[in-house]
């Protein structure tokens, strides 16, 4: 596996998760037919909770000195964690980068998580199924639930699992 960072983002990093942003909307909006907004950007309110609200984690991923992607985890203090948004670049994608990733993240906030992606999406169902079996065996669940407001897309597909505390020698 090539050398790998998980870290908390800063202020400082925003910029640099702002660019990776743009290429994770860019792949999505081919599974629900979106474009760009007018000035060339994409809808970036989960971009903006990530770094605003004290409840959301947004975690940048890097191979050596370059960016390799990003995770944005939200409802931090609730029962179950959400990742919210995940990407890595594509030069950087089955490398075992992004399993990686998942696994560190979800052993920083332990307990019960849910993540969302599209059936359209064939590489995503293959890495969460992964990823779930990944951390926590066969004790994991699918289910698909209706997008709020956009009964025009298909159901979204969750999975969710749960992760344990890490102990250290």
């Amino acid at each position: 596996m090539p050398d790998v960072s998980i870290r908390l983002a800063g202020i400082a990093d925003r910029p640099i998760v702002e660019r990776l942003w743009l290429m994770f909307r860019h792949d999505i909006s081919e599974f629900h037919g979106l474009l760009p907004n007018a000035d060339g950007s994409f809808r970036s309110d989960r971009l903006h909770m990530a770094f605003a609200e004290p409840d959301w984690a947004p975690y940048l991923l890097t191979s050596g000195d370059s960016p390799a992607g990003f995770a944005f985890v939200r409802s931090l203090t609730a029962p179950t964690r959400v990742l919210n948004s995940f990407f890595v670049v594509r030069g950087a994608r089955r490398t075992r980068i992004g399993l990686h990733a998942v696994q560190e993240i979800a052993a920083r906030h332990p307990g019960p998580w849910e993540v969302a992606f599209q059936d359209a999406n064939i590489a995503a169902v293959h890495f969460w199924r992964r990823v779930a079996t990944e951390i926590a065996d066969d004790a994991w669940t699918e289910e698909r639930r209706p997008i709020p407001g956009r009964p025009d897309l298909p159901p979204d597909v969750w999975i969710s699992f749960n992760t344990l505390a890490v102990t250290r020698d």
